[in-house]
Protein backbone atom coordinates (compact mmCIF):
# COMPACT_ATOMS: atom_id res chain seq x y z
CA UNK A 1 0.00 0.00 0.00
CA UNK A 2 1.54 3.59 -1.03
CA UNK A 3 2.59 5.84 1.44
CA UNK A 4 1.87 10.00 1.17
CA UNK A 5 2.84 12.31 3.55
CA UNK A 6 0.63 15.68 3.57
CA UNK A 7 2.38 18.63 5.66
CA UNK A 8 0.43 21.07 7.13
CA UNK A 9 1.21 24.75 6.23
CA UNK A 10 2.78 25.37 10.04
CA UNK A 11 5.18 22.30 8.57
CA UNK A 12 3.96 19.56 10.83
CA UNK A 13 3.49 16.18 8.69
CA UNK A 14 1.68 13.00 8.73
CA UNK A 15 2.14 10.09 6.55
CA UNK A 16 -0.43 7.49 5.91
CA UNK A 17 -1.75 4.78 3.74
CA UNK A 18 -3.06 5.00 0.74
CA UNK A 19 -5.45 2.63 -0.77
CA UNK A 20 -5.18 2.54 -4.70
CA UNK A 21 -7.91 3.43 -6.51
CA UNK A 22 -9.20 6.33 -3.80
CA UNK A 23 -8.40 9.47 -4.34
CA UNK A 24 -6.09 11.62 -2.49
CA UNK A 25 -8.76 13.91 -1.06
CA UNK A 26 -10.30 10.74 -0.09
CA UNK A 27 -7.75 9.11 1.67
CA UNK A 28 -7.03 12.48 3.45
CA UNK A 29 -10.42 12.61 4.87
CA UNK A 30 -10.21 8.56 6.07
CA UNK A 31 -7.33 9.72 7.56
CA UNK A 32 -8.60 12.81 9.25
CA UNK A 33 -5.67 15.02 7.98
CA UNK A 34 -6.78 18.37 8.52
CA UNK A 35 -6.52 21.07 6.23
CA UNK A 36 -8.56 19.05 3.56
CA UNK A 37 -12.34 20.62 3.51
CA UNK A 38 -13.43 18.65 0.67
CA UNK A 39 -16.70 20.76 0.90
CA UNK A 40 -17.94 19.16 -2.86
CA UNK A 41 -17.02 15.70 -2.10
CA UNK A 42 -14.81 15.26 -4.90
CA UNK A 43 -16.30 16.90 -7.79
CA UNK A 44 -13.67 19.46 -8.72
CA UNK A 45 -16.31 21.99 -8.08
CA UNK A 46 -14.88 23.82 -4.78
CA UNK A 47 -11.30 23.61 -4.60
CA UNK A 48 -11.22 23.09 -0.90
CA UNK A 49 -8.86 20.49 -1.50
CA UNK A 50 -5.98 22.42 -3.12
CA UNK A 51 -2.85 20.88 -2.24
CA UNK A 52 0.66 21.25 -3.56
CA UNK A 53 2.56 18.03 -5.29
CA UNK A 54 6.34 17.66 -4.53
CA UNK A 55 7.67 19.32 -7.79
CA UNK A 56 9.68 15.90 -8.04
CA UNK A 57 6.80 14.08 -8.91
CA UNK A 58 4.54 16.16 -10.76
CA UNK A 59 4.97 13.64 -13.66
CA UNK A 60 4.26 10.74 -11.62
CA UNK A 61 0.26 12.68 -11.49
CA UNK A 62 -2.29 12.72 -14.70
CA UNK A 63 -2.33 15.80 -16.63
CA UNK A 64 -5.02 18.68 -15.49
CA UNK A 65 -8.69 18.74 -16.96
CA UNK A 66 -10.46 21.56 -17.80
CA UNK A 67 -12.30 21.71 -14.86
CA UNK A 68 -9.44 21.03 -12.22
CA UNK A 69 -7.46 23.89 -13.91
CA UNK A 70 -10.90 26.19 -13.92
CA UNK A 71 -10.90 25.36 -10.39
CA UNK A 72 -7.55 26.44 -9.40
CA UNK A 73 -8.20 29.86 -10.31
CA UNK A 74 -10.46 29.90 -7.10
CA UNK A 75 -8.77 29.25 -4.55
CA UNK A 76 -8.33 30.46 -1.27
CA UNK A 77 -4.22 30.01 -1.37
CA UNK A 78 -2.31 31.17 -3.82
CA UNK A 79 -1.97 29.14 -6.77
CA UNK A 80 0.92 27.45 -7.75
CA UNK A 81 2.85 25.70 -10.81
CA UNK A 82 2.38 22.58 -8.39
CA UNK A 83 -0.89 23.46 -7.50
CA UNK A 84 -3.39 20.18 -7.90
CA UNK A 85 -7.13 19.37 -6.46
CA UNK A 86 -6.31 16.29 -4.33
CA UNK A 87 -9.68 14.92 -5.57
CA UNK A 88 -8.76 14.23 -9.30
CA UNK A 89 -5.66 12.38 -8.07
CA UNK A 90 -6.40 8.69 -7.86
CA UNK A 91 -3.86 6.65 -6.64
CA UNK A 92 -1.56 4.62 -7.79
CA UNK A 93 1.23 2.20 -6.53
CA UNK A 94 3.57 4.48 -8.20
CA UNK A 95 3.04 7.48 -6.14
CA UNK A 96 4.27 5.90 -3.02
CA UNK A 97 6.47 8.22 -1.47
CA UNK A 98 4.27 11.59 -2.26
CA UNK A 99 4.80 14.12 -0.30
CA UNK A 100 1.73 16.90 -0.71
CA UNK A 101 1.85 20.69 0.88
CA UNK A 102 -1.48 21.93 2.02
CA UNK A 103 -1.79 26.21 1.76
CA UNK A 104 -2.55 27.76 4.52
CA UNK A 105 -6.25 27.89 4.48
CA UNK A 106 -9.01 26.31 1.84
CA UNK A 107 -11.96 28.49 2.51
Amino acid sequence: MPKVTYVQSDGTSRTVEATVGRSLMQVAIDHGVDGIVAECGGNAMCATCHVYVDPARLDDLGPLCSDEEEMLDCTASPRAATSRLSCQLPVTEDLDGLVLRLPEEQL
